[in-house]
């Protein structure tokens, strides 16, 4: 299994803690890195494709602690990925580092309706890319109302190019509800940009990655009616499969 940068900042701010997790199903015994109950670890099924762009997540405070967390998924799938946690006062020297490069394109994923300046707006990714440059694509990871704080407060953002997402369907996501049924998780957004960005095969990776980890998540989930057999695990594993013949 590859470790990345979110499993690594996961590890930091565990060395910080000073008191145990205690949130609700704090006392399921789960893997380290995949967050999943231990006896329905997908580690081993961890993506390894191939992708012409790179990934940064800005994560909030209390996101990285979360199992039901989506956000890791996309560093499971896009391996030339960052990882960094949200601070409006003292932001990382390297992200900022990572943004003003030469080497990368950056674009943060944001819906329009929270973008004042609409010239800001990428329409056409396609059209939008330099192809002197790796596409950075930056996702804001956490609550819509800490996402809403960050965007707009994060001041090396603000000259960044947005790119908005419109779903044809709402989330499927059940773990955490938004206030606004329109919002996708992390991890389905990402996989509707990595389509737009001609990433077609990161993208329903991504996408299938995340239903395998939806259902394999649930499966703890005593009040919830979930399928032993795991088919959504079994359809991303087929997909695997079929990639790897081609």
């Amino acid at each position: 299994m590859r470790i990345h940068a979110f499993h690594r900042l996961y590890q930091h701010r565990l060395s910080l803690s000073t008191k145990p997790f205690k949130a609700r199903g704090c006392k399921v015994v789960r893997c380290q890195y995949c967050q999943i109950v231990e006896t329905n670890c997908i580690c081993d099924y961890q993506p390894d494709v191939e992708t012409k762009v790179a990934a940064m997540l800005l994560v909030s405070d209390n996101e990285v602690m979360k199992p039901s967390n989506t956000g890791g998924l996309i560093a499971d799938v896009v391996k030339d990925s960052y990882v960094y946690q949200w601070h409006r006062t003292e932001p990382s020297k390297e992200m900022l580092d990572i943004l003003n490069s030469d080497k990368y394109q950056p674009v943060i994923v944001f819906p329009e309706d929270y973008t004042d300046d609409k010239s800001r707006v990428v329409a056409d990714l396609t059209q939008a890319r330099d192809p002197n440059k790796t596409l950075l694509l930056i996702f804001i990871d956490g609550s819509w109302r800490e996402a809403r704080k960050i965007f707009r407060r994060s001041d090396y953002l603000q000259n960044l190019p947005v790119l908005s997402i419109e779903p044809e369907s709402v989330s499927q996501y059940m773990m955490r509800k938004s206030d606004n049924e329109q919002h996708l998780s992390t991890a389905e957004v990402a996989s509707l940009v990595l389509k737009q960005a001609g990433e077609n095969n990161a993208a329903t990776t991504l996408q299938l990655w995340f239903e395998a980890f939806r259902e394999s998540y649930m499966l703890s989930k005593t009040r919830y009616k979930s399928d032993q057999t795991r088919p959504s695990l079994k359809s991303y594993i087929e997909h695997c499969k079929s990639e790897t013949s081609l």
